[in-house]
């Protein structure tokens, strides 16, 4: 329901600044802001993007868990997505998404409501981890999972058969 909200809003939002800021300062310059922030925007973009590749390849080098380097880029990504569209309400959300700050918060935000479930493959074998807002640290009483280990056995081949004469068994 929130995405049919923010797909509705948008562009109207768009429309109603387009319409202002147009009968306030006219067409040319208003068009000529809505470029010059696309192309500074790129420009932010390229600049912030090394940045967090950086430390992505830093966060990997030290084994450190990546998770926040992780969601940097993608909200640097989203945010050239934003500044790429024409509009003022998209341009100021992308140029705030480009700053580390909201990035941070944003991401704080974020990891307090999702949770992580992870699959790790170590010495004793594979196990899952769970992380986040959901975790359930212990077994429920009314689960209908057993824990267990496994080992698949083939049944003994027998003849489907009697004996035809055309082969010994």
């Amino acid at each position: 329901m929130w995405l049919f909200i923010a797909f509705l809003a948008v562009p109207l939002i768009e429309i109603a600044l387009f319409i202002q800021v147009g009968g306030a300062i006219g067409l040319w310059p208003t068009l000529a802001i809505v470029v010059l922030t696309a192309v500074l925007g790129t420009w932010l973009v390229r600049a912030q993007g090394r940045l967090a590749i950086g430390n992505l390849r830093g966060s990997f080098s030290r084994l450190d868990d990546p998770t926040e380097p992780l969601a940097h880029a993608a909200m640097i990504l989203v945010a050239g997505a934003l500044l790429l569209t024409p509009g003022f309400f998209t341009d100021g959300a992308g140029f705030a998404l480009l700053m580390p700050p909201v990035r941070h918060l944003a991401f704080e935000f974020m990891r307090k409501r999702v949770a992580v479930r992870r699959f790790e493959m170590g010495p004793d074998g594979p196990r899952q981890t769970h992380r986040g807002p959901h975790h359930d640290p212990g077994p429920r009483q009314d689960a209908d999972v057993i824990d267990a280990e496994f080992h698949e056995v083939d049944p003994p081949k027998r003849p489907t058969h009697g004996n035809s004469g055309w082969t010994r068994h």
